[in-house]
């Protein structure tokens, strides 16, 4: 015993020191080791990885021969790396609108409202009109009888509001799949007008498929919605305190729309990437490694001074630690089949993980645990190890566990779950897996905010010296290990499902 004891000692001493027996060092990421790929995945000559350009191709190539050369083997459907993602690009053209209450044309400006539809042309006439507050109610549900109907929906978020309902494109979604013809977002303090629609204009990237989408979309803002309101004899403000209710079933607006809009549309495929360690013992399960590739491209117009979003911590750090992470597990033995993925258009509203989820490659309830990567590298060493998703799944104490026996610290809170939607793992918690996000970059909320308010989405998200990697060095050591535990069968049943799955 004391003989340990001095063994354990000595080795706590050398790990100060930086002299760990070869064997331990080994089993450890460096930043070494993630900062080259880096360096590349976040250069000018990837022009910031937006789907379906350039950089995409130059991505996905380098992730190729990386992921092979970790040891995964190429697992997409066809055999191949690449699953394809459909994808379009739609941006207004030009639209008008015109309303009649009874016999008497309403007038209204133009100014104040954008549209864009599913197709090059959309055409619609003498649409009743509703509003329906904030679109559903605190179950959840569309009460109001929107079926071929213009619906106007607030675009602020209420407090009754479920949680997998808090964005206003969710809303839009829920009454999109119950017939609207056309939902048209109402501006308010959160989400002013101008900011809306700049998104309309700005040729956002969505999934080529008419799921979740009414025929015409757009936004107007709240003063346009005061003069039609007003117009037709109605008062606005009571209708948005009346919204505020958590069984608001809306109210018709006694007036009718036409709509025409043009839209221009490019469609093409962009791309997952999917490697596989097998197992050893078939029909054990999968362990899932997730992090998104792209990001916004040249992001700023012609003449600026750096034009490219090279997103150097969102996400190129990610994808360097799933590929050293690969590396470190493909050395070994595994029960269970480790699958890595790394999606397309997460910066569009979680595109790629949205695709993999509706068609998985692999079935969605083999999948003992999902580990997404995103935004690593803030932290420094010695970071609290936080969970996003934390209370989402059985699977804390597991992690929490795993993470000490590697010298971390756990922030116990459940602050990171601000972040729970805004990641790729989000797709799947809504449909059951287990799926989260952990690392010391969001156990720090004013270190996160810090990077939030400058670097992120702007070209000044860099490879570079300044970039920190020491926590997410650390972080990459930890997926290790998370990796290993989850995919023995010994250590790890399998057996529990994701807290609140299927709702």
């Amino acid at each position: 015993m004391k003989s340990t004891a001095r063994l354990l000692q000595t080795l706590v001493v050398m790990a100060a020191i930086g002299q760990m027996p070869s064997a331990w060092a080994a089993a450890a990421i460096s930043e070494d080791d993630l900062r080259p790929h880096i360096e590349i995945l976040a250069s000018d000559a990837f022009e910031g990885r937006e789907p379906g350009t350039e950089g995409e191709r130059k991505t996905l190539e380098y992730l190729q021969a990386q992921w092979k050369k970790a040891g995964l083997k190429a697992a997409a459907r066809d055999g191949s790396w690449l699953e394809p993602v459909a994808m379009v690009r739609r941006v207004p053209v030009q639209s008008s609108a015109s309303y009649h209450s009874g016999k008497d044309r309403l007038r209204l400006s133009n100014e104040d409202i954008v549209l864009i539809g599913l197709e090059a042309n959309s055409e619609t006439a003498a649409m009743p009109t509703i509003f329906v507050g904030y679109g559903v109610n605190a179950q959840g549900e569309v009460v109001a009888d929107v079926r071929d109907k213009a619906v106007f929906m607030l675009s602020d978020r209420a407090d009754f509001l479920p949680e997998k309902l808090l964005s206003s494109r969710s809303r839009r979604e829920a009454l999109a799949n119950k017939g609207a013809a056309a939902v048209i977002a109402v501006s308010g303090e959160q989400f002013e007008f101008t900011a809306i629609k700049r998104q309309f204009q700005s040729r956002p990237i969505r999934l080529d498929s008419n799921i979740g989408h009414a025929p015409i979309e757009g936004a107007v803002s709240s003063n346009y919605m005061v003069a039609l309101v007003t117009a037709a004899g109605g008062d606005w403000d009571k209708l948005r305190l009346a919204a505020k209710a958590p069984d608001y079933a809306g109210q018709l607006l006694n007036s009718t729309a036409s709509f025409k809009v043009e839209t221009g549309i490019n469609r093409f495929n962009s791309h997952n990437i999917i490697g596989k360690i097998k197992g050893r013992k078939s029909g054990s399960g999968t362990v899932m490694f997730m992090g998104h590739w792209d990001h916004l491209g040249i992001c700023r117009p012609e003449g600026a001074a750096d034009r490219i979003c090279n997103g150097a911590v969102d996400n190129a750090s990610g994808m360097a630690v799933l590929t050293e992470v690969a590396r470190k597990l493909s050395r070994g033995k595994h029960d269970r089949d480790i699958v890595f993925v790394g999606t397309t258009g997460e910066e569009s509203g979680l595109l790629g993980a949205k695709a993999y989820a509706a068609a998985p490659t692999v079935p969605l309830d083999s999948i003992k645990v999902l580990l997404n990567v995103d935004t690593i590298a803030i932290a420094p060493r010695g970071a609290k190890v936080s969970i996003i998703g934390r209370g989402t799944t059985p699977l804390d104490g597991v992690i929490e566990n795993v993470a000490r026996k590697l010298g971390r610290t756990i922030e116990p809170s459940t602050e990171a779950n601000a972040f729970l939607e805004r990641q790729d793992g989000w797709a799947f918690t809504q449909k059951g897996v287990p799926a989260l996000m952990v690392g010391g970059s969001f156990a720090d909320p004013e270190l996160l905010q810090s990077f939030l308010d400058s670097d992120y989405h702007g070209p000044d998200d860099e490879a570079g010296s300044a970039i920190e990697l020491g926590g997410a060095a650390e972080d990459a050591s930890l997926h290790v290990e998370l990796g290993k535990y989850f995919a023995s069968n010994r250590k790890f049943s399998g057996t529990d499902k994701a807290k609140g799955a299927g709702e």
